[in-house]
């Protein structure tokens, strides 16, 4: 006698799982402040200066992105483009944050005018040894911190040379605060060339825990 068999319910076929895809990681970029104490952040400040940023500094509408990037036109342009490009945040938060000199950090997108500019440009010094600069940062890295997932990274995109931002921030941060390898041995205009390009090619930089590196004796 022929036998045959029947499956009831879902053959096995339909029942198989579908591929394992890897969730993206999730990464916050913290970026190195502008130096507002040069020529061209200077020229800002002055009445008679007719520039777009200057016009609308003095009316509040210009943000710390808009403020930094003239201050540093390829560096920090280089560094904010790559971080909105390749930041991951978890729901609620920024792709980035800007490191500041006496307001912790702030989205790029904070609005600012003059008394904003020379709060930034005449707060603390960029030293983990000063308060005005050290206690605000260390504060807004906690709550970050407390916002982020178990595996979520922080990147700096900064120099490690000193101890102005590695300090503070992997006292927060530890083995989490990561760092672009490609970074070592480029100077800040090398740095900015490479993140642009990055962007347009659409190539993400590998990264190593700030932890793991030398540290820095100088401040």
């Amino acid at each position: 006698m022929e036998k045959t068999v029947t499956f009831r319910g879902n053959s096995p076929a339909a029942g198989a799982r579908e591929p394992f895809r890897k969730q993206p990681k999730e990464q916050v970029f913290l970026l190195s402040p502008a130096h507002l104490k040069g020529k061209r952040a200077e020229r800002l400040r002055q009445n008679e200066s007719r520039s777009e940023i200057s016009v609308r500094l003095r009316t509040g509408g210009a943000t710390i992105a808009d403020l930094f990037c003239f201050a540093s036109p390829l560096y920090f342009r280089g560094k904010l483009a790559y971080a909105r490009e390749f930041g991951m945040p978890p729901p609620g938060l920024e792709p980035c944050y800007v490191i500041t000199s006496c307001r912790g950090l702030l989205p790029p997108d904070t609005r600012i005018d003059l008394a904003s500019l020379d709060e930034l440009a005449s707060g603390g010094a960029v030293d983990p040894d000063d308060d005005k600069y050290r206690i605000p940062l260390e504060r807004d890295a906690r709550i970050l911190q407390a916002k982020l997932g178990d595996a979520a990274s922080v990147i700096l995109l900064g120099s490690i040379a000193t101890r102005k931002y590695a300090e503070p921030l992997a006292s927060v941060f530890g083995a989490r605060l990561l760092f672009p390898s490609d970074f070592s041995g480029r100077g800040n205009m090398s740095r900015g060339s490479l993140l642009i390009r990055c962007v347009r090619e659409g190539r993400e930089l590998g990264y190593v825990s700030v932890a793991g590196l030398p540290r820095a004796r100088e401040k």
